[in-house]
């Protein structure tokens, strides 16, 4: 399954936390709420998507991480 970077921010209007991933859409009323939420949002359409023959969009971004040699 392909990784994508989800930001998850408060959302005033909405008075919870959602993520910002295109496509999915979910809510919480924590954090960590919201991303559970999510990343069954991103399977399920992942899922369809592939059943449905639809081309899957690549991820856009991802964070870069360093190591640092001890």
């Amino acid at each position: 399954m392909k990784h994508y970077h989800i930001n998850i921010f408060y959302s005033e209007e909405d008075k919870g936390y959602i993520p910002d991933l295109k496509y999915c859409s979910a809510f919480g009323s924590t954090e960590e709420e919201a991303l559970r939420e999510v990343l069954k949002a991103k399977e399920a359409w992942l899922d369809a998507a592939k059943n449905e023959g639809k081309q899957i969009p690549k991820p856009r971004y991802r964070p870069a991480i360093s190591q640092i040699a001890s």
